[in-house]
């Protein structure tokens, strides 16, 4: 009896075994289905990567519209918010900025249409200069009718076509739009760290701030819908006062007239905002200038 009991359990215990194996071979065949899939999924999205200008993106990737901000300075209508509101929904954008604005009338809400929440979550600042410190934005673009030539520095311009190929989508970025009747003082025009003007008619240049603000986002946003965080690294806003802080003294040594140095700095202030140079290009640039400056003190 007791040899029987012992043989049921063996066979018992055969059977137990059996049903093991076969669960762990299913559990290995899970595993390796998903892991071919994994391996399908990321290579199906390195190969859908492409490269524009300084930035690589991607379809499949991170939300980046919230690095952009739309900052409106100082408006007058309320009607004028809302518009700029939709165009932005248009492109996926959420985060507009007021400066100094008048209080928001219903109008804004009905303009806005669809895009109200941009208009009911909308930050106001007093200043520019306030914004940009307490947002800790890396880049500042800002947009005028009134592009300047080669003697006014300030307001040399890039059109935003030129813009969506050079801009780096992985900083937090502000661009900028002035009053409906002015536009941007040249100070607030110098905090800037590039300019954008989209080309109009010399008849009638000035337009609509909800038309141009459509215009600049469609020409970042026509052949790419999300970046991706690959890509070389900018140089921050801190890392390029450096470089302007070392050439200042260098051209201090050099006994140039006040207003030559002061051309001198903002024509190298623009090369290297345009440029959009990394940090380790900005390291490398610091490393020269050291030299400079060690050279002509001997």
């Amino acid at each position: 009896m007791s040899d029987t009991a012992s043989s049921e359990e063996i066979i018992a215990e055969n059977k137990e075994n059996t049903i093991n194996e076969a669960e762990k071979d299913a559990e290995k065949d899970i595993k390796s289905k998903s892991n071919e899939k994994n391996e399908a999924k990321n290579k199906s999205k390195t190969d859908d990567i492409e490269i524009v200008g300084h930035v690589k993106f991607v379809q499949e990737d991170i939300d980046i519209y919230k690095n952009i901000y739309i900052v409106f300075v100082e408006p007058k209508s309320s009607g004028n918010i809302g518009f700029v509101a939709r165009a932005m929904a248009n492109f996926g954008l959420k985060n507009l900025i007021l400066i100094n604005p008048p209080e928001i009338e219903k109008e804004a809400y009905y303009y806005a249409m669809h895009a109200k929440y941009i208009v009911e979550n909308v930050g106001t600042y007093k200043t520019l200069e306030d914004f940009i410190m307490l947002k800790k934005i890396n880049f500042s673009i800002g947009s005028t009718g009134k592009p300047g030539g080669s003697y006014n520095l300030s307001r040399i311009a890039i059109n935003p076509s030129e813009l969506s190929k050079i801009i780096n989508f992985n900083n937090k970025i502000a661009i900028i739009f002035g009053r409906e009747g002015n536009g941007l003082s040249n100070i607030e025009i110098g905090i800037c760290d590039v300019i954008v003007s989209i080309p109009t008619s010399e008849e009638y240049p000035i337009m609509n701030v909800s038309h141009a603000v459509a215009i600049v986002l469609y020409e970042l946003f026509k052949d790419k819908n999300k970046f991706s965080g690959i890509g070389l690294t900018e140089a921050d806003t801190l890392e390029k006062q450096f470089l302007v802080s070392d050439l200042e003294e260098i051209v201090e040594t050099l006994n140039l007239p006040e207003h030559k140095q002061k051309t001198n700095l903002k024509t190298f202030k623009n090369i290297i905002n345009r440029a959009f140079i990394t940090g380790r290009e900005a390291h490398t640039l610091k490393g020269l200038f050291r030299k400079i400056k060690l050279a002509l003190r001997k």
